[in-house]
């Protein structure tokens, strides 16, 4: 059983592989630079704390006193 059709550069072999590689390259370079754009934007959205004595540490309204400044 000898298989006379094998080829390094079909799609099943040497191409194949390097195909694979740059799709995952890629999809992981894509989703870097939209983990760097969600961090540049959220860098500069500062926020501040109104009514700061009023604020409970147990409780699940600690959300209400913050404000967004932009």
């Amino acid at each position: 059983m000898v298989n006379e059709n094998r080829s390094l550069f079909s799609i099943h072999g040497m191409t194949g592989f390097l195909i694979a590689t740059v799709v995952l390259v890629v999809v992981v370079l894509a989703l870097a630079y939209a983990a760097y754009l969600a961090q540049v934007e959220n860098a500069t959205n500062y926020y501040k704390v109104e009514r700061l004595n009023e604020v409970k540490m147990i409780g699940s309204d600690r959300a209400d006193h913050i404000i967004d400044v932009k």
